[in-house]
C-alpha cells in the first residue's frame, strides 16, 4: 500500500468515526417525544404491589402479585416497540421455584429492554428463564415477553421494571397515571390493577 493509499484509508476511517460521533451527539440532543401509554407489564385485571426500598435507585419498581405466587407469571410488554436487549444481565445465580433460597446472582439475570420510539425505553429484569423474545423482534403492547423469576441479584421472585426517557430513569406511568414509586429514601408500596388488556 502506498503512502497516498494509506492517507486515503485513514481519511476514510476518520470520516466514518466523525459521522458516527455526530449521529450519537444528535441523538443525545434530540428531545424525547410524548410518553407512550404504558400499561402495567402483567396480566389484565390482576392487582400487583409496586414497591421500592433504600438503595434500590429512584424510580425502580419491584412488582409482586397480591394473590398467588409470583414464579412463572407472565411478563407483558408495557407498550409496543422493538426489543433491543434480551438475554443475561450479570450472572443468573441459582434461585429457582424448586430452590427459592439458592445462591443469588448478579445484575438483572434474564432480562429484556424494549425501545418504544421517541427515546422511550422499558426494562424487565429477573425473569425465570430465557425471554420469549429476541433482539430485533417487534412486540405489541400486552404481548408476553417472559416469565417472572428470581435470577440475578434478586431476593425473591418478582419483576423489576423501569421506564426510561432519553436513557434516564423516570417515574413509571401506567394507563396515563403516575405509579407513585419515586424516591428510594424509604421502603413503601402501592397497589395497582393492570389494564394491559389486548
Amino acid at each position: 500500500m502506498t503512502a497516498t493509499q494509506r492517507r486515503g484509508t485513514a481519511a476514510g476511517v476518520a470520516i466514518i468515526v466523525v459521522t458516527v460521533l455526530a449521529l450519537l451527539v444528535v441523538d443525545r440532543l434530540r428531545r424525547p417525544g410524548p410518553r407512550p401509554l404504558f400499561q402495567l407489564p402483567v396480566a389484565c385485571g390482576e392487582t400487583w404491589r409496586l414497591s421500592t426500598y433504600p438503595g434500590h435507585d429512584d424510580f425502580d419498581v419491584d412488582l409482586f402479585p397480591t394473590e398467588g405466587e409470583a414464579w412463572g407469571r407472565p411478563v407483558l410488554a408495557a407498550a409496543g416497540g422493538t426489543v433491543i436487549e434480551s438475554g443475561i444481565n450479570g450472572a443468573l445465580g441459582g434461585r429457582t421455584r424448586s430452590h427459592p433460597n439458592g445462591p443469588k446472582g448478579r445484575g438483572g439475570g434474564w432480562w429484556v429492554k424494549i425501545d418504544h420510539g421517541d427515546r422511550w425505553e422499558t426494562q424487565y429484569l429477573h425473569m425465570i428463564e430465557r425471554p420469549l423474545v429476541s433482539v430485533g423482534d417487534e412486540v405489541a403492547g400486552g404481548q408476553q415477553i417472559g416469565k417472572v423469576g428470581s435470577t440475578g441479584d434478586s431476593g425473591a421472585p418478582h419483576l423489576h421494571y423501569e421506564q426510561r426517557r432519553a436513557r434516564e430513569k423516570t417515574e413509571a406511568y401506567f394507563g396515563g397515571e403516575p405509579s407513585g414509586i419515586t424516591t428510594d429514601d424509604h421502603e413503601y408500596t402501592v397497589e395497582r390493577t393492570s389494564r394491559n388488556c389486548v
